[in-house]
């Protein structure tokens, strides 16, 4: 059995952060309670030597850092880098179907999600939502409606003969989860709903419009350790929210010697692009306000970062036993062996030599075991945020992570012994 301390927290945070939303105002939650300290973007930072502080941007990314008790530029920022989202069903802005006596949701597939599984499945919604008061104020609330609300099921075998010689699933049309039954004359307000939803959040009883939304279907089933001896770890968002609560525990019990920085981003699974993603301008504002607390020379930003490191983690494939020949046999990480070290000739990773030699070296110092991951060179390679931060900030990066199974699913699997291991490898590049 493999049910320890961290492996239960790691539960808990997956089950509570359906959204990038609820995510980081978990980690928020969690940074606070380790006493860091949370700044405004918009107001001037004055920031203590060894102090924790956490920054948020669009309610969906996160940046802690602590300043280290040396000279910044000279010792170089630790940097860890995780994303905050996953593959969803998104709900479209105007989402109301009505449809043979049913209510629908009208939805759109948010990056590149796995869509088979989602079907038959018991299905909730939670996200954030913009309002209007009655007093013409605009503010904006999370909604967590926790209970299974919708459904997308699936079309019977009788109706469909083929269904298991492969099947074309048409997003459009066979996606949209059924809401209510309105066969015996009921009415349906989306809008209604979610005021009535928002206004029993604290603060928003005065709640008068809802003025905009963005909200996602997730699976209420709670994450579980599974197998005979509860060796893996079963849940939605394992990518990357795993990621993202181990480096943000790693942060958390690392000493105060080193500049150690921890970024979540967001929309790492559509490209990146935008204010709160790893191609946006996010952690380089944060690093430059750092680094003007302590020096006011032109060079200083350009000279810390040939002194940093960053670790791009996001979770790996793992070997899969009914499709092995999808692996390079020289390059097939297991579940539950160890961090692994992603590489790519074309750059879809950003680990080089240099950076993967930074990396045994403190794997091997602490006894962690490693493993290694390139594509087969006959099939297309994903990405992460590493090269894209690399290339943003000018910093030494490296990919690694977790090895699992079904990434993308609505339901991943990743190893419960591997947890461990990459929170001792993240602390001991924090303390390095």
């Amino acid at each position: 059995m493999v049910s320890s301390p961290l492996n239960v927290k790691l539960m808990q945070f997956l089950h509570q952060s359906p959204t990038p939303f609820h995510a980081v105002a978990n980690l928020s939650g969690m940074l606070e309670s380790a006493d860091f300290e949370r700044l405004s973007e918009s107001e001037h930072w004055n920031l203590e030597k060894g102090k924790g502080y956490f920054v948020v941007r669009n309610d969906s990314a996160l940046i802690a850092f602590r300043g280290g008790s040396g000279n910044i530029v000279a010792d170089g920022f630790r940097v860890t880098g995780s994303h905050t989202d996953s593959p969803a069903l998104k709900i479209k802005p105007l989402p109301t179907m009505m449809n043979k006596g049913y209510v629908q949701l009208g939805v759109e597939v948010y990056g590149g999600a796995l869509l088979a599984p989602w079907f038959d499945r018991d299905l909730s919604i939670a996200g954030r939502v913009h309002f209007q008061t009655k007093q013409g104020q605009i503010k904006s609330t999370l909604i967590d409606f926790k209970a299974p609300v919708a459904f997308i099921p699936s079309l019977a075998i009788h109706l469909n003969r083929n269904a298991n010689e492969g099947k074309k699933i048409n997003r459009q049309k066979e996606l949209p989860p059924i809401l209510l039954s309105t066969q015996n004359g009921k009415s349906f307000d989306f809008d209604n709903l979610l005021l009535k939803t928002i206004r029993n959040n604290k603060g928003c009883r005065n709640a008068d419009d809802v003025l905009s939304h963005e909200l996602l279907l997730y699976d209420t089933q709670p994450p579980c350790l599974v197998g005979l001896e509860q060796e893996f770890i079963a849940s939605a968002r394992l990518d990357n929210l795993l990621s993202c609560f181990l480096t943000c525990v790693s942060l958390i019990e690392s000493k105060k010697t080193f500049p150690g920085v921890m970024i979540c981003n967001d929309h790492e699974e559509v490209g990146s692009v935008s204010a709160s993603g790893a191609q946006g301008p996010f952690l380089r504002s944060v690093l430059e306000r750092i680094l003007r607390t302590e020096t006011s020379d032109d060079d200083s930003f350009d000279r810390a970062m040939s002194n940093s490191d960053f670790w791009s983690i996001d979770n790996a494939h793992g070997i899969h036993p009914n499709y092995s020949e999808k692996h390079d046999e020289q390059h097939s990480p297991s579940l539950n062996l160890g961090p692994v070290i992603k590489m790519n000739a074309n750059q879809r990773y950003a680990s080089n030599s240099k950076s993967v030699a930074l990396f045994k070296s403190i794997c091997k110092k602490g006894n962690i075991p490693f493993q290694c991951f390139a594509m087969r060179s006959d099939m297309a390679c994903g990405s992460t945020i590493g090269p894209i931060s690399a290339s943003e900030i000018g910093v030494e990066t490296i990919d690694i992570g977790l090895a699992s199974f079904g990434m993308h699913s609505i339901r991943e699997l990743s190893g419960a012994r591997d947890t461990e291991l990459l929170k001792k490898v993240v602390t001991a590049f924090y303390n390095r």
